[in-house]
């Protein structure tokens, strides 16, 4: 089993910068494709990014492409989303995961999940 703590949520102004940070237990973190996901009140949770086992591959949402990038460090075993140019349209709580094999958008294919950070852009 793997425990996931996402840190670095908080408050920004529009245009602002946040970086979110997954701690994830276990030696078998680099086995696992990572995802972000987020989920703004009263819609429903959305893929954000993902990023491959060794970091090589990666995928976003057209929504916070050129805004986001996701990386990740193997020996730290964390896995990290930039954010920069925040909109307010951003604000959620952003949750990581974990998958087995490639990367991909659905959640549902995710296995294991953190508590979330909430994220918060004001204009």
């Amino acid at each position: 089993q793997v425990q996931l703590v996402e840190s670095g949520g908080g408050l920004a102004q529009a245009g602002g910068s946040l970086r979110l940070s997954c701690a994830a237990s276990g030696r078998t973190f680099r086995t696992y494709a990572m995802g972000w996901f987020r989920q703004a009140p009263g819609k429903e949770r959305e893929f954000v990014a993902a990023i491959s086992l060794s970091g090589g591959n990666t995928l976003y949402a057209d929504s916070v492409k050129g805004r986001f990038t996701i990386s990740r460090d193997n020996a730290k075993n964390t896995v990290y989303l930039q954010m920069n140019n925040l909109k307010p349209e951003d604000t959620a709580v952003y949750y990581c995961a974990t998958k087995n094999g490639a990367i991909a958008y659905r959640d549902v294919l995710y296995i294991y999940w953190g508590q979330g950070t909430q994220v918060t852009v004001s204009s």
